[in-house]
C-alpha cells in the first residue's frame, strides 16, 4: 500500500519504479492513493489508466478527488478507482471494492476523516457497517484511512482492530514510524507518507509554503520536483483468517 501520489514527480516514481518494488517485494495485491496525482490536486482518467497499466490493483483518494473534471466517468470506467466511502448518499462513486485476484477475494474500503476536515458522514459507524458486510464475503480487508489527525486515524484502527487485516492512514505526506500488528490482528500506520518528492514540503514548493505562513495569503502550491520516492508498507496477511502477520514500512527512491 503506497501514501499519496503528489503530481508529476511522484507519477514518474510511481511509473519507473512500481514493477520494480513489486518484484523485489513479492507483492500480490497492491493499492495506491491517488487523489493528488494530478498536479497535487485530483486525478484524471488517462492518469489513472497507467496507473492500472503498471499493476495497481485498486486506487484509494481522499477529499480531492472532486478537484479534476471527468471524475463521474473515471468512477464508471474504472470499478477499482475509490472515494471515501463516507460521502453521503447519491454522491457519485463508490467507497469499497472486493478483487478476485490470484485465487483470494481481497476488499479495500476507503475512509475520510473528520477532524480539520470536510464534514461528512462518520467513519466510524459507517466503515463498521461495511466492514461487518463484507466479512461475509472475505476476510482480507484493507482500509484506507485519509484523515489529517493521528488520534483519529488511531482511534479507527482500534475500532476495527481484529475486524479488518490492515489500517493505514494517508493525507499528511510525512510517513510516520510507528508500523505496528495491533491486539487483534490488524496491521497499522498512522501515514504512508507520499509518492513524490519529499524535499519540499508536503510535496510543494518550501518557497510557496513559506509565503503562505507569512502573510496568510490562500495561495495556491506548486509541486515540488526533486529526487523522488516511493513510500508506504508491504504487509503480509494470512489468507484464512485475515489476520496480519507482519508491516514493514518502505521508503525507496526511484528517480
Amino acid at each position: 500500500m503506497l501514501g499519496d501520489v503528489i503530481g508529476h514527480p511522484g507519477c514518474r516514481a510511481l511509473f519507473s519504479g512500481l514493477n520494480q518494488l513489486i518484484r523485489e517485494c513479492r507483492a500480490d495485491f497492491v493499492v495506491v492513493n491517488g487523489e493528488n496525482a494530478a498536479g497535487g490536486l485530483g486525478i484524471t482518467k488517462e492518469i489513472a489508466r497507467h496507473f492500472f497499466a503498471q499493476g495497481v490493483d485498486v486506487v484509494t483518494s481522499g477529499n480531492h478527488i472532486w478537484q479534476q473534471e471527468g471524475v463521474e466517468e473515471l468512477f464508471e470506467e474504472h470499478k477499482q478507482m475509490l472515494r471515501p466511502a463516507n460521502y453521503p448518499p447519491n454522491v457519485p462513486g463508490r467507497g469499497w471494492v472486493v478483487v478476485e485476484k490470484g485465487g483470494y477475494k481481497v476488499a479495500v474500503v476507503n475512509l475520510q476523516g473528520r477532524y480539520q476536515m470536510p464534514p461528512i458522514d462518520c467513519p466510524f459507524r459507517g466503515g463498521k457497517a461495511i466492514v461487518d458486510q463484507l466479512r461475509k464475503e472475505t476476510p482480507i480487508i484493507l482500509v484506507d484511512f485519509h484523515a489529517e489527525l493521528p488520534q483519529e486515524k488511531e482511534a479507527l484502527a482500534f475500532h476495527l482492530d481484529g475486524k479488518v487485516s490492515v489500517v493505514v492512514g494517508t493525507h499528511t505526506h510525512v510517513q510516520t514510524a510507528d508500523e505496528q500488528i495491533l491486539p487483534h490482528g490488524t496491521a497499522y500506520i498512522t501515514d504512508l507518507g507520499m509518492c513524490g518528492s519529499i524535499g519540499g514540503v508536503i510535496g510543494s514548493l518550501p518557497s510557496i509554503s513559506i509565503e503562505r505562513q507569512l502573510t496568510q495569503l490562500p495561495l495556491k502550491n506548486e509541486v515540488f520536483d526533486g529526487p523522488t520516492y516511493l513510500q508506504g508498507v508491504l504487509c503480509k496477511i494470512e489468507s484464512d483468517s485475515g489476520k496480519a502477520l507482519s508491516i514493514e514500512s518502505i521508503s525507496r527512491q526511484f528517480g
